[in-house]
């Protein structure tokens, strides 16, 4: 009798940046255990009746997804990485795992944290399950991780628009590798001394899309099952942060040569790489903005939340309010998300919609840039329920519409906006934390008169060689722009997870 294979689920997933000096607590990965992980929303694929769902007996453990941010506290790790031990433990025998994490999360303490949970795994389920990995492109992939899994994959987009279709590989490759009894793939692995920010390697723009759009023509190859590039995550300093290309197949010298023909034209592009939109200052970018019609969209890049910023620094908008054009209700609109200030939302409750208050908010983890803002403006709208921010409230302070949030959240969407009683395509000019447009706002920037990414400081600053790494091997494209020879883009062959690393 055929028996389906058993396939337990975890995982946690966290961007950290270490030179921000928040700290992201374990409550902070929204736990998921059992059921609860069917009905993540990137996880479609997996919900009743779905054929990946009918595919295996699933055993859910624990997955956690925080939002990007500072370093994760040993104690909160320990607390999430011990319970997944401990479910996989109770879980009997299994056939494989879907190891669900995003590949650039820092533990205080540790290196290679990723790699440190899935030693604890390995430890459980043993080396003849079968592990396979889903992570973000701005992961960092190192030898030992590689070595303790079996399959492994990555987006292939920045923005990450394939994010769904990204862990449904990953998990169909899983099953199939089980339901078909394949023999295990072989593992290149080809380090590139590069680590640049997304905002200069997205996927919409040369010479990441065409780089990016050779992955599926390698994949194509006869013998090859998966081929993934990381551009790697900036804006932490540990050993393992770089470039990384990793191709799995059925052969080795196929494998090799797949990733060797990736990482070759990376490499040679390294001095094409620039921003996604018009740089400047912030008081730049203002300039500009205020001599359009609007709406034009404005990147308060180095606190972006989604990229690891503590999102508390007032830094942005403190420049705001303090220009003169802005000082009237009649000056140019613009709306700006966002600061967190608890005490400032729950005075603006209390006051209501009408209300006009003197609050303070910000700088309360972040205040390296700028001390707490405190400003005078009417409540403009009130909203309650969010899954990040819990509470957001937006002020009217001159013609400036600041949104303050009980707890930090991304503003990627429209409706973020919209349901705050806040028209961003009728605005003047929209400043968000962020650095390259998420979908929907690019749309407005696309619609509207123009978009410049505003180069502030924070601690997911784009100038990279102001941060100060120090553990990031050397040389690194664009830390060191002078390479006394070409690196060695040679594949490595990484041993199966059961056998011993050469």
């Amino acid at each position: 009798m055929y028996r389906k294979p058993v396939i337990a689920i975890a995982g946690l997933a966290c961007e950290t940046s270490t030179f921000s000096p928040a700290r992201t607590q374990a409550s902070f990965f929204h736990p998921q255990r059992g059921d609860e992980i069917f009905d993540y929303r990137a996880n479609p694929f997996l919900r009743a009746g779905q054929p990946l769902r009918e595919a295996a007996e699933w055993k859910p453990a624990l997955t956690g997804h925080a939002l990007p941010g500072g370093i994760v506290t040993r104690k909160g790790y320990e607390e999430l990485a011990e319970e997944i031990v401990t479910r996989l433990k109770d879980m009997g025998p299994l056939d494989g795992l879907w190891f669900d994490i995003h590949g650039a999360m820092v533990v205080e303490e540790l290196e290679d944290a990723e790699y440190d949970l899935l030693r604890r795994i390995r430890q459980v389920v043993g080396s003849k399950t079968i592990i396979s990995a889903s992570m973000d492109l701005h992961g960092n992939v190192s030898q030992d991780l590689v070595h303790q899994l079996d399959l492994i994959t990555c987006y292939r987009m920045a923005p990450h628009e394939d994010t769904i279709e990204t862990r449904e590989r990953a998990v169909k490759n899983l099953v199939d590798q089980l339901v078909e009894d394949r023999p295990l793939p072989y593992k290149a692995w080809l380090p590139i001394p590069i680590l640049l920010p997304g905002e200069q390697t997205s996927t919409r723009m040369e010479p990441a899309k065409r780089i990016y759009a050779a992955v599926s023509d390698v994949e194509a190859r006869e013998n090859i099952l998966d081929a993934a590039i990381w551009v790697g995550y900036a804006w932490a300093d540990e050993v393992r942060n770089q470039a990384v290309v990793v191709v799995t197949g059925w052969n080795e010298n196929d494998c090799v040569r797949g990733a060797e023909d990736l990482a070759r034209p990376f490499w040679a592009a390294r001095e094409e790489f620039e921003f996604v939109a018009p740089t400047g200052s912030l008081d730049e970018c203002l300039d500009a903005a205020l001599e359009t019609r609007g709406p034009y969209m404005i990147s308060d890049s180095g606190d972006n939340p989604t990229a690891g910023g503590a999102g508390d620094v007032t830094w942005g908008l403190t420049k705001i309010l303090s220009r003169p054009e802005f000082k009237d209700e009649s000056g140019p609109s613009l709306i700006y998300a966002f600061v967190p200030g608890p005490e400032a939302v729950e005075t603006a409750v209390k006051a209501g919609v009408g209300a006009t208050v003197t609050v303070t908010a910000g700088a309360v983890i972040d205040n390296l840039h700028a001390p707490p803002v405190t400003f005078t403006g009417k409540v403009h709208s009130i909203k309650h329920g969010d899954r990040h921010a819990e509470i957001e409230v937006v002020f009217q302070v001159g013609s400036v519409y600041a949104i303050i949030t009980k707890l930090r959240k991304p503003y990627h969407k429209e409706h973020d906006f919209t349901e705050l009683n806040l028209e961003p395509r009728k605005a003047g000019i929209v400043v968000v934390k962020i650095g390259y447009l998420e979908p929907e706002l690019y749309a407005i920037a696309q619609s509207g008169t123009g978009w410049m990414l505003a180069l502030t400081p924070g601690g997911v600053d784009q100038d990279l060689p102001r941060l100060g790494h120090k553990k990031i091997i050397r040389p690194m494209w664009p830390y060191d722009k002078v390479f006394d020879d070409d690196p060695d883009l040679t594949a490595k062959l990484i041993p199966m997870s059961n056998r011993p690393l050469s």
